[in-house]
């Protein structure tokens, strides 16, 4: 059964779809969404996400996140009212600097979003290559306890950069 099926008739429950059929929305925008959703291309939502992320690449390259000075209003809320980086805090300093190819630049920006981007990249070319054209390319295995230890040791890079004293004061960006 088709989600525009389910749409059209929500009144009539089949066996057993009865309360899946009850929940759904009937309204013109939800009729929308599927309708469009249906007749999209596969490529679509691929090729939207990457349309996404090169509207961002673009703006990071022209704005240059990393020529601020010390003197200038911090752009995060959290370091604005804690004065303590945050976990994501540098990260488009080191998504400048990788755009540039000066890894070691980036790695001293965010440590872990420049561990985590060819992860990323690789996972996103994954999932765009199987869902257009069905083919599937080796993936790591992800299990619950890989990204536990991922955002453990994220948590932990967050703390140890934000010690105020030496060698921790080289990470605070």
């Amino acid at each position: 059964m088709t989600v525009t099926h389910a749409i059209e008739h929500a009144d009539q429950p089949e066996i057993g779809h009865a309360h899946a059929a009850a929940e759904v929305e009937t309204n013109r925008f939800a009729r929308f969404l599927v309708q469009l959703h249906e007749r999209s291309p596969r490529w679509a939502a691929p090729a939207a996400i990457a349309a996404c992320f090169l509207g961002a690449a673009s703006y990071v390259w022209i704005s240059n996140p990393a020529d601020t000075g010390a003197s200038d209003i911090s752009t995060c809320v959290i370091k604005l009212t804690t004065g303590l980086d945050c976990p994501g805090c540098g990260g488009t300093r080191a998504f400048f600097y990788l755009m540039h190819g000066n890894i070691p630049e980036a790695a001293r920006h965010h440590a872990m979003a420049v561990f985590a981007a060819p992860f990323l990249v690789w996972l996103y070319l994954a999932w765009t290559i199987k869902f257009v054209w069905g083919r599937t390319l080796p993936v790591p295995k992800l299990s619950a306890k890989t990204i536990g230890v991922f955002l453990a040791a994220w948590a932990i890079f967050m703390v140890v950069r934000n010690l105020p004293f030496a060698p921790f004061t080289s990470l605070y960006v």
